[in-house]
């Protein structure tokens, strides 16, 4: 199956059944990105360097602004989308098989997890998945150790507390926190 032909099926949400030709696809993608991350990870990188390594991870141009702090990690990296003024801080894990957009200005915190894919839930079908997109607005800062679990939209300008297990769609301008993260409270703009 083409790279393209991939992407696409998994972001329209299909199925991937356990075993499958499309599920035997995720392991060879995931030998190719493994490579990659591995260099990323195996020893210091200048900005620009990081930079470059994470294009040919995405398969995507990266922007000058774009800033990360190594180790990095991913399962398959072609389909993650970075917009500009972007930071991820270390020991972050991004499962994007099913996609990860972050917006402009988006900050991550450390060791937080983006999970894509969910698991059947029947045990003789465990290996079966279903992808859904992750898609992080504007400006939206996600504390350390946060996971943010597969088809959740956060709002532009919002903040995941540390800690938290996000579940559900975060509105714009808002704080969130806990397992499962809830509203906190809404975020006042200071705007004259």
């Amino acid at each position: 199956m083409e790279l393209n032909e991939y992407k696409e099926y998994l972001s329209e949400g299909r199925t991937v059944i356990g075993g499958s030709a499309i599920h035997q696809q995720m392991g060879v993608y995931a030998q190719e990105v493994i490579k990659l991350t591995m260099k990323l990870n195996s020893s210091y990188h200048s900005p620009e360097e990081i930079r470059s390594l994470f294009s040919e991870i995405t398969g995507k141009h990266i922007d000058d602004s774009f800033r990360m702090h190594p180790p990095f990690y991913t399962d398959f990296g072609k389909n993650i989308t970075i917009g500009r003024n972007v930071f991820i801080n270390s020991g972050c894990h991004f499962q994007d098989q099913g996609g990860i957009v972050l917006g402009d200005g988006a900050l991550i915190g450390h060791n937080v997890v983006l999970a894509t894919l969910n698991h059947e839930a029947d045990p003789e079908k465990r290996g079966t998945m279903h992808p859904g997109a992750i898609i992080i607005g504007e400006n939206v800062w996600i504390g350390s150790s946060s996971t943010i679990v597969p088809g959740v939209r956060i709002g532009d300008g919002a903040i995941v507390a540390a800690g938290s297990v996000v579940t559900q769609d975060v509105a714009a301008n808002t704080v969130v926190g806990g397992v499962p993260a809830k509203f906190i409270k809404k975020i006042a703009s200071t705007d004259s």
